[in-house]
């Protein structure tokens, strides 16, 4: 929320400096391809805010009221049975939570290059900077995405009546 409020106050600062119609699209080289009224790259941005509010908030939200047919999860039988359920979402509304912050932070940024671009297109950013940071976010995801397997891919082992190791799964389908 922080964020937003900050972003918000950002972008008010600047929006009296730019010209009325602004470059909102800009091609693989940084050069602009595609125009709006400053009134409606506001619009857009503040629309994008409230969508990236709602994967922030919404989703995260939703995991808990969701019917466990809707989850795609390796092992899910295992991780949203009862005593596992309760950690499980915690763990993935938390991952959508930060999915959903890092692409707000590459919303905020892309829009700060556009404006950036308007106001100073002589000497604006390069557009290595947006490159590096969809290479960010692309990174980002990636590790999240090892980080949910790694937690929801392997069962945790449990002994067995024999003293050697099995799968917890196992054993309860077995109890």
């Amino acid at each position: 929320m922080l964020t937003a409020v900050c972003t918000s106050i950002y972008f008010s600062h600047y929006y009296p400096f730019l010209p009325k119609v602004v470059a909102s699209h800009f091609d693989l080289h940084g050069t602009a391809n595609g125009w709006q009224t400053r009134h409606a790259f506001f619009e857009v941005l503040a629309g994008t805010t409230a969508l990236s509010a709602f994967l922030i908030f919404g989703i995260p939200t939703m995991i808990g009221i969701i019917r466990d047919q809707f989850i795609n999860l390796p092992n899910k039988g295992y991780w949203l049975a009862p005593e596992q359920r309760a950690a499980s979402i915690q763990f993935l509304s938390m991952w959508f939570a930060w999915f959903g912050y890092a692409v707000y932070l590459v919303i905020i940024l892309a829009f700060d290059y556009a404006m950036q671009m308007n106001l100073h297109s002589a000497s604006g950013p390069s557009p290595a900077r947006l490159w590096y940071m969809l290479a960010g976010l692309v990174v980002f995801a990636i590790i999240w995405t090892i980080r949910l397997f790694r937690r929801f891919g392997r069962l945790p082992r449990t002994r067995n009546l024999e003293g050697a190791e099995a799968p917890a799964a196992r054993e309860k389908l077995r109890g």
